[in-house]
């Protein structure tokens, strides 16, 4: 145990945890984006309140959700611990900065990351906080006629403050009664601070993952001559380009289009 201790105290143990967490953090921003290109669906937000309703009511979901937390916060603690490190064994800066082969988002990931976790505080605080433990998301009630596709949607006022969701059929209609976080994001996505807030945090994101996805899979150990070529085209192409426009693409959208 006290090996096993000593391992994961050591700068090597400290950057494993990183690379972990980092990989299992980009395996979320996968799904998450997915979940979140309901946004897009043109059906009065029935799609995406959905399937929020679903991650916050599905127990195995809701427990995958803590360890992401989890991940997050550790994620930065051993990265800030990492960063003050560096930092203490070289407390004297150049008096000309040498030339260096590593690249810009490299030599500034504590920033990124930074950036990005004041981000993440904030987002979370604006829907999932909002969404799980406050009264201002509202409900709606959707009726689809089972039969013709045939959909209707109107607000909904639960009679019960204990109420969460409900799913029903009534003479070939179902009815379903959930919480109504697609307003709540319209909403967020017609101020263009947030705009502006969102798109720079995927700029960062992009940066961020431009040398973090890679470099997970070198503190791993899993570098080799044949593979090494198609992390790096994973890296920058999928999670440094596609992953951050995907996600950017949202409120851009809903600024300029539904607002």
């Amino acid at each position: 145990m006290s090996e096993f201790k000593q391992t994961f105290n050591s700068s090597l143990g400290k950057k494993l945890i990183m690379a972990l967490t980092g990989l299992f953090l980009c395996t979320f921003l996968i799904v998450h984006l997915a979940g979140n290109l309901q946004l897009f669906a043109n059906d009065a937000g029935y799609s995406f309140n959905v399937y929020a309703n679903f991650l916050t009511h599905f127990p195995p979901i809701e427990v995958i959700a803590y360890i992401l937390y989890i991940s997050i916060l550790v994620h930065a603690l051993y990265a800030i611990v990492l960063t003050v490190k560096n930092r203490k064994a070289r407390p004297v800066r150049y008096a000309s900065a040498p030339k260096s082969p590593t690249s810009w988002s490299s030599q500034n990931m504590g920033l990124l990351g930074s950036i990005l976790f004041l981000f993440i505080v904030i987002h979370m605080s604006d829907f999932w906080y909002k969404y799980k433990y406050t009264d201002t998301v509202g409900f709606k009630e959707y009726r689809t006629n089972v039969l013709t596709g045939e959909r209707t949607v109107t607000d909904f006022k639960p009679e019960s403050p204990e109420f969460e969701h409900s799913y029903t059929t009534e003479n070939n209609v179902e009815i379903v009664r959930v919480k109504d976080i697609h307003t709540k994001v319209a909403s967020s996505f017609s101020q263009l601070w947030y705009v502006i807030l969102y798109v720079v945090a995927m700029g960062t994101l992009s940066f961020h993952l431009l040398h973090g996805f890679q470099s997970a899979f070198r503190s791993l150990g899993w570098v080799h001559r044949k593979y090494t070529p198609i992390v790096e085209f994973i890296g920058t192409w999928f999670f440094a380009v596609i992953i951050p426009i995907g996600f950017a693409a949202m409120p851009i959208v809903y600024f300029f289009c539904k607002h």
